[in-house]
Formats: C-alpha cells, structure tokens, sequence
C-alpha cells in the first residue's frame, strides 16, 4: 500500500493500484476505513457478505472489521484511514455502502494530492475537516448480498457468484450442492432471509457492474446476464439498486 504522507493526527490517506483479479486477502485495520477507487469495481467480502464497489460507491468498514478484496478490472484505490477519534458520528459498525456525492469524490483526490505538502495555513487540516463532515452526511444504498455459512447453501451460491448468467436451474443447483431442491430452498429462507430465486436475481444484478464500469452497454450486461431484454434487465436493476443501468457506466461522474 502507498501512503501519502499525512500532518493529519487522525486521518491517512492512501492510493493503490491493483491490476485485474488482483486479491487482498482477510486482514483487518486498528483504524475505521472508507475505501473508495475511482476506476475499476472492488468485490468486498466482510461480516458475512459481499460488496461490489464501483466509483459511484464506497464501502464504510469500522475499526477491526476484518475484509478482503478483489479488483474486478483495474482498479484506482483511493481510500482513507480514520482514528477512532476523526469518526464522526452516526456512521455504522457493521459495513456499509454509502452513495459517494461529487463533493466527497472532489475532497479525497485533493486531500490525496495535497498530503504531505507544506500546510503552513492549515488548509489541508481543514479540508479534512469537511470531507469528514461530508462522509457523515452520505446516503447508504443496497449493493449488498448475504452469504451464507450453511456448507451446502453454500456451495449452490458460490456457483451461482462463479457464473451469474449461467443456466443452473435449482435441480443442478441442489445436486451440486448434494442436497435436494425443498432443502435448498428451506436453507436459503433460514440462513438468506430471502427466497433462493431473489438472492440469484441479486447476484446477477450486482455482476452487472463490473461490465457497466468497465465500459460495457446495458445490452451487453442483460444479454451477458441471461435477461431477455435490455428493458427488464433495466427494470429489475432498478428495482434493486434504486437507480437506473446507466448511471453506472464508466463515462458517468458519481451521482
């Protein structure tokens, strides 16, 4: 990790670039941490489930959460380290997605960019200041998908993250996770908190970013995702995420 050098006592700002499946394996932080990159998407697993971050997005992860990370294209990290005292209040214990506004965006590459430089005015100190003040204020959003820790369950969803347009219909599923359908079903209720058949339209609309960020159309991802067509891909993306495909392209600034 490179770490711009930093007057602040309580924030450290870092950037990295990690090329395509490039993997950070489980560790955790004795700082509070908003990782945010602005190219590339970042799947995230901590506290039993699974994040895709793209630009217009950022994972909130409290002190001592234990995380891992893998780039799903290039990625451009560009993320800050809090002391338990610069975390302002509000913000949750367990990880969270939060919508990134083009404030917030406009603060960290600046606060990147201006670490370690001469500050004898203060004026680094106090553009932290408002870029805390700005994460505090930020809408969360649901790009999360729950794992599950039930061995069979399991595998059938890890098959399913595999190859998110593929044809498995619940039969194989069941067979590959060396069970039969009504128990497949009974353990994602249990242990999903939702039917088996939304979980996998979950999974497939969070699989829609990495080809979205990466450039590609939303015919591509529909199309690439088993969807009939353009419109209900749209449809149900919407749905889910609460706004729409496009705004998820690589051309389009944070909204």
């Amino acid at each position: 990790m490179q770490l711009a050098p930093d007057r602040h006592p309580d924030i450290v700002c870092a950037r990295r670039d990690y090329p395509d499946g490039f993997v950070v394996g489980p560790h955790c932080h004795a700082q509070a941490q908003l990782i945010y990159a602005t190219a590339g998407v970042m799947e995230i697993r901590a506290a039993g489930s699974l994040w895709l971050v793209p630009p217009q997005r950022a994972l909130w992860v409290d002190v001592g959460v234990a995380h891992a990370l893998r780039a799903r294209g290039t990625v451009s990290l560009r993320t800050l380290y809090l002391a338990r005292a610069a975390v302002p209040p509000g913000l949750p214990e367990d990880p969270a997605s939060l919508v990134v506004s083009p404030l917030l965006r406009a603060l960290i590459l600046r606060a990147i960019e201006s670490a370690g430089a001469s500050d004898p005015g203060g004026r680094h100190g106090r553009l932290l200041g408002v870029l805390i003040d700005e994460i505090a204020t930020l809408p969360r959003c649901p790009l999360q998908l729950a794992l599950p820790t039930e061995p069979r369950l399991r595998r059938a969803c890890e098959a399913i993250l595999a190859d998110p347009g593929g044809r498995l219909d619940m039969a194989a599923l069941a067979v590959l996770a060396g069970t039969s359908e009504r128990t497949l079903a009974r353990l994602a209720e249990r242990d999903l908190g939702l039917p088996f058949s939304l979980w996998r339209q979950q999974a497939r609309i969070l699989a829609a970013l990495p080809i979205l960020a990466g450039g590609g159309s939303v015919t591509d991802a529909a199309l690439s995702l088993g969807y009939a067509s353009p419109s209900a891909f749209a449809g149900m993306f919407r749905r889910l995420v609460g706004a729409p495909p496009s705004a998820f392209r690589a051309d389009r600034s944070p909204d």
